[in-house]
């Protein structure tokens, strides 16, 4: 016997989700919603979410805390030092776009055209020297297996477990295979997801672990309001997405009695990005005879639950065209990148550090302005000192370096070149300073000096919209156009 019972398609009172009289333009900078590709919402008919990241927003510091402890362990079990439990690691060192190089145990930052900005040895700053001897006499040519990018929020913990072990093991003297090493970690803290060790904590603790966002529900409820469809398509698997969207959204409207309620389709275990790239079959969670089981779905229907899938059938399933699907992610390639390249879905990003982005930005406002002016006064500089330099080997060639005028004319280039040279160092300090307000060890998670960093050049490329978190979409008419900012080359400005 199979039991299935279709969630009911509610009726929806009106819930206005922005504050009364609030105007687009008058939203703080951290709750809007930025524009790389212009989006008619009118026309949009699916809305989609992932969870992790996207609707739950996890505490940071405390899941990292939690994977790097977890992943520990089980690298001593297979044999590495036990003084690798007994270190402390800096969660804040790591963010999203860094590259490991496992060939010389680096991590390091880039900007949109591959150059290394920024590189660390363990927690060690590489010189300028070392960065250009590797990485800039040479084209960097980023593919597995030397290379492994942090893309992700999921990924952070593994990158400060492995930047803290190197340093660590180096310390006491062990001979380290950087390469190796790195796998490790990744194997050890797959199996501790696989294992529990760090899903089930989570799902035991999700107040620790996850923020509610009161304004998620209303969210939502507008977005069905307006006509829209939503679905979840998600990694996680059904135990524990059922227990965290419980956890998000449960008794958050008194129109919804469960949190399936929200959406039109739930699919889980999903395995992004091959969901998008390999033909997996879609298969239904049903109770039967007593018991859980999963059976292919030929179709999808509200109210119940898929596994798997894959997204050709998923858009013949649901009658829909490609162009009128939204997904919202967090992850620049199973979310975000891979649905462009093999689909043309439309996408939101949500990227939560945009908030402390934001902060930081408000702090070094002045110092920015101030490091645009010495910029021009650099460029005033060397064009007086090349000037200088014209009107010198022209007296030298008239009446030889000793000539009065000669003379005069190198003491002014050595004395501007002082001046460039004061100029410099102290602009780098303010430069430091200004990119530590950002993070500590990277500056922005955008920009690399002053280009797009790798990762801020993906957003850029691969994300129609993106936002700090998903109830900003709530600040917006659900009929609105986003309209991106017209592109300008270099010379149109």
């Amino acid at each position: 016997m199979t039991i299935t019972v279709p969630l009911p398609q509610l009726s929806l009172p009106h819930v206005d989700t922005a504050p009364p009289g609030a105007l687009i333009a008058g939203l703080p900078r951290a709750r809007r919603v930025y524009v790389n590709r212009s989006l008619r919402m009118e026309n949009v008919e699916w809305v989609g979410f992932d969870m992790d990241y996207t609707l739950a927003i996890y505490r940071q510091a405390e899941i990292d805390r939690l994977s790097i402890e977890a992943t520990v362990k089980k690298l001593v079990d297979r044999g590495y030092p036990p003084q690798l439990a007994e270190a402390t690691y800096d969660t804040r060192f790591p963010i999203r776009g860094l590259l490991i190089d496992k060939r010389y145990g680096h991590i390091v930052k880039m900007d949109r055209y591959k150059f290394v900005g920024r590189a660390y040895h363990g927690l060690r700053e590489l010189t300028r020297d070392e960065r250009h001897e590797l990485y800039h006499a040479r084209k960097v040519r980023v593919a597995p297996p030397r290379y492994h990018y942090i893309d992700t929020l999921y990924a952070l913990p593994e990158a400060a477990l492995y930047a803290g072990a190197v340093d660590l093991l180096e310390r006491y003297g062990h001979n380290v295979d950087y390469h190796e090493l790195f796998d490790d970690i990744r194997q050890c803290i797959d199996e501790a997801h696989r294992d529990g060790s760090i899903v089930d904590v989570i799902a035991n603790d999700l107040p620790r672990f996850v923020e509610r966002d009161p304004g998620l529900a209303p969210t939502l409820h507008k977005l069905r309001s307006a006509g829209k469809k939503l679905f979840i398509l998600t990694n996680s698997r059904w135990a524990y997405t059922e227990r965290m969207m419980t956890y998000l959204l449960g008794g958050q409207l008194p129109e919804y009695g469960s949190w399936r309620n929200y959406f039109d389709l739930v699919s889980v275990a999903a395995t992004k990005p091959a969901f998008f790239t390999e033909k997996r079959p879609f298969m239904e969670r049903v109770f039967e005879h007593g018991a859980e089981t999963v059976r292919p779905a030929y179709t999808l229907e509200r109210g119940r639950v898929y596994e798997g899938g894959n997204l050709r059938d998923f858009e013949r399933m649901i009658n829909a065209q490609a162009d009128r699907i939204l997904y919202v992610g967090d992850h620049i390639y199973g979310d975000i990148l891979r649905s462009k390249k093999d689909s043309a879905w439309r996408t939101a990003m949500i990227v939560q550090e945009m908030e402390s982005e934001f902060d930081a930005m408000g702090r070094t406002r002045d110092d920015v302005t101030e490091l645009d002016g010495r910029a021009r006064q650099r460029d005033r500089l060397e064009d007086e000192i090349r000037y200088q330099q014209v009107l010198f080997r022209a007296a030298v060639k008239r009446s030889g370096e000793d000539d009065a005028e000669a003379v005069t004319l190198r003491r002014t280039i050595d004395r501007l070149k002082g001046t460039l040279r004061e100029l410099d160092a102290s602009t780098r300090a303010m430069h430091k300073a200004t990119d530590a307000a950002f993070h500590p060890y990277w500056g922005s998670l955008f920009k690399q000096g002053l280009e797009l960093s790798s990762f801020g050049d993906q957003v850029e490329e691969y994300a129609c919209l993106y936002t700090s978190r998903v109830s900003n979409l709530a600040n917006y008419p659900a009929s609105h156009f986003y309209r991106s900012p017209r592109d300008l080359m270099p010379h149109e400005m």
